[in-house]
């Protein structure tokens, strides 16, 4: 089938466009560059079945276009990173929910399936570890500009929900837990690329806070397996997901876990947030997805963390030994 992939010269967006080729697809990836690149795909650029177009989610009628043009859409065009957000705060606001609204009034035109892309941080400072789909969500004060990005990808989900109720448009949101993998570059504040280059260069490993926060660092490759899945399951329409790994690691233990695995002589050097960010930013404790919902539906259940103890001698977590 033909595909559109907005935000397709992004870390996650490229590794989708390079798995719907390996299945046959024809792909259209859209992306105005401001946080993807064009090295991003140069592995597979010349491929037939794969055109680009620099453009923005934000023009109508480029959108309208490509959307008439393909079978099935996905999208993930945002303004993404917590230091790019913070950075340019309008902006953000403005791509990520006049772009979900053009891109969602494009797929209701013509009747398209539509998978949109959310994040974990619409859960805000939740404390129901782990987040379970339909949790309440927990903001915090709109004058720190950390929560932005979380209200604007609510906003988006809304908008999907609503075109789901009044006219049936096919979609599905997913909602990412800290994503990681090949391409991911630390321009925008991802924490593993600063770390792993900060390990290399034997230079100190900046952990922010107490660096008792915790998350869970999905694989790339997981989180495109489970979104192509939800893509092709009826099923999954006018559902919610969240995607990714269930198993935490504190920012701390990150760190020396990098460390470790590049054979680094490098400190590990506490950091305030404020030195970083400013007074704009508050962070959340813990970041902690429950998939019982994805694995439900389509069976998904994370891979890498198991295949990675298993090569490494280690022990595979319980959760995911018995899974």
């Amino acid at each position: 089938m033909k595909v559109l992939v907005t935000g397709g010269a992004g870390f996650i967006g490229s590794h989708l466009c390079e798995a719907l080729l390996e299945r046959g697809d024809e792909v259209w990836a859209l992306d105005d560059l401001s946080t993807g690149r064009v090295e991003n795909l140069r592995c597979f650029e010349r491929h037939p079945r794969f055109r680009f177009l620099e453009g923005t989610v934000l023009d109508g009628a480029v959108v309208t276009g490509l959307v008439a043009q393909c079978d099935r859409v996905f999208h993930l065009a945002a303004a993404v990173g917590v230091k790019y957000v913070l950075e340019n705060p309008l902006r953000s606001l403005l791509t990520n929910i006049r772009g979900t609204e053009v891109v969602l009034e494009a797929c209701a035109l013509h009747q398209r399936r539509v998978l949109v892309f959310s994040s974990s941080e619409v859960y805000g400072k939740g404390v129901s570890v782990p987040f379970t789909e339909g949790d309440d969500r927990v903001m915090g004060p709109t004058h720190k500009l950390r929560w932005s990005y979380a209200c604007g990808k609510a906003v988006d989900e809304c908008i999907a929900q609503a075109y789901w109720e009044q006219q049936q448009l096919p979609m599905t949101v997913v909602r990412c837990f800290n994503t990681c993998g090949p391409r991911q570059t630390g321009a925008y504040g991802m924490v593993i690329p600063n770390m792993v280059l900060r390990a290399l260069r034997n230079e100190p490993i900046l952990v922010y806070g107490d660096g008792g926060q915790s998350r869970c660092f999905s694989a790339v490759s997981d989180v495109v397996r489970g979104a192509l899945l939800l893509a092709d399951s009826r099923e999954a329409h006018g559902e919610i997901f969240n995607i990714g790994t269930d198993e935490e690691i504190t920012v701390r233990g990150l760190a020396e876990r990098v460390r470790e695995t590049c054979g680094s002589d490098s400190v590990i050097e506490m950091v305030a947030y404020e030195q970083i960010y400013g007074r704009s930013f508050e962070d959340m404790r813990r970041r902690v997805p429950n998939l019982k919902k994805i694995h439900r539906f389509v069976g998904y259940q994370p891979s890498v963390v198991r295949d990675t103890c298993e090569q490494m001698g280690r022990p595979v977590p319980a959760k995911l030994a018995t899974a």
